[in-house]
């Protein structure tokens, strides 16, 4: 990126709070900044009892509790929460946890224009963007709406500690996968380069200290830094075939958000990098590295994270037919998407080992 390149950069009304103790000292006066007087609040079972803390502090502006996110937000998920804002006379909602609740939060924003309050529990960044995901009959829906992105933000380095190890690392390296995604995104621009060269920096210092010690709170705050710079990419730029590849994946197969985009990631990008060059120079230079993609691997595999599509129970069966729906949606790639290269990027993901340039065949894969 030159500045002799055009872009374009949107930016949205939003507020975030960042310190220790925020989730449950700063939602009451963010409520009441957006003129709002009574709240549901909605997390998952894992988030319920954060959740629980956050609606006692609100008090009378609770209008109650609805713990029943769940990943990829499927449509019937959202029928209830959307019911259950309606029967509590409810004028936003505030979502308490990762990605999927605040997916929930955000799919009711989207069905009624309620504003929300985002407090997150991971470094899944999606506090940051305009971008819904709905799942109905096995095939998962995204789009983007100014409607869905939480008004205020609510960054508490406390509320991620107890997050387990291998939660940490898949989460944090789902965050990095928005950034990498977004320096070969069509609407790349100088502030979104920034952001991602600082994001993937800050996440990648700070997940080998957090693997280390899981209680280093300076670590945590580093990471949700990272989670936020990285989220803000993705609600900026267009998503390519990484993105789209893991919809597929957590939608139709119902495998688990983080980690799939965790073991995705070095492969698709391996693919992507031919036609990427300007995002590689950037990434380099954030990672310290020649090679990106063994790098992200190695990051990932070194810290315990899985290391195969086939540990999370996609089958070989599956990788025709997978390829095969995400080529058949169009999006923006800098590579050319086709069937069979999705396929091989599936595959190197399925068996596990380091990515490669993309140079050898799937043929070649199969006889090592």
């Amino acid at each position: 990126m030159t500045f002799q390149d055009e872009f374009s950069y949107e930016t949205r009304p939003q507020r975030v709070v960042f310190r220790p103790g925020a989730a449950v000292t700063a939602p009451p006066g963010e409520a009441a900044r957006l003129g709002l007087g009574r709240l549901l609040v909605v997390s998952g079972s894992r988030g319920e009892r954060a959740a629980r803390a956050v609606a006692d502090a609100l008090g009378d502006s609770c209008a109650g509790l609805h713990a029943e996110a769940r990943m990829h937000v499927p449509v019937e998920d959202a029928d209830r929460a959307v019911a259950a804002v309606r029967a509590a006379g409810a004028d936003g909602c505030v979502a308490v946890g990762g990605g999927s609740a605040i997916g929930l939060g955000k799919a009711i924003a989207l069905r009624t224009g309620l504003p929300l309050i985002a407090v997150p529990s991971t470094y899944s960044g999606s506090e940051m963007t305009p971008v819904w995901g709905l799942t109905e009959q096995g095939v998962k829906r995204t789009g983007r709406d100014p409607v869905v992105q939480p008004r205020s933000v609510v960054y508490d380095p406390r509320l991620t500690l107890s997050l387990p190890v291998q939660l940490t690392v898949t989460s944090g390296i789902n965050a990095l996968a928005h950034a990498v995604e977004a320096l070969y995104a069509p609407d790349v621009s100088p502030l979104v380069t920034v952001m991602a060269e600082e994001g993937v920096r800050a996440m990648a210092g700070a997940l080998p200290r957090l693997a280390t010690d899981p209680t280093d709170l300076d670590a945590r705050s580093r990471a949700l830094y990272a989670a936020w710079l990285c989220g803000a990419c993705l609600g900026a730029t267009t998503m390519g075939l990484h993105h789209k590849l893991c919809h597929v994946l957590g939608g139709t197969y119902g495998l688990p958000h983080a980690e799939t985009h965790t073991l995705v990631l070095p492969h698709a990008l391996a693919h992507n990098a031919p036609a990427a060059p300007q995002a590689l120079t950037v990434l380099r230079r954030a990672l310290g590295t020649d090679d990106v993609p063994r790098a992200l691997w190695d990051l990932a595999g070194r810290l315990g994270a899985p290391r195969s599509l086939a540990e999370l129970g996609l089958t070989e069966a599956d990788l025709t037919p997978a390829a095969a729906r995400t080529a058949g949606e169009p999006y923006a790639n800098p590579r050319e998407v086709t069937a069979e290269g999705v396929r091989g990027v599936l595959l190197a993901a399925y068996e596990g080992g380091p990515p490669d340039s993309g140079s050898r065949t799937e043929g070649d894969r199969k006889s090592s």
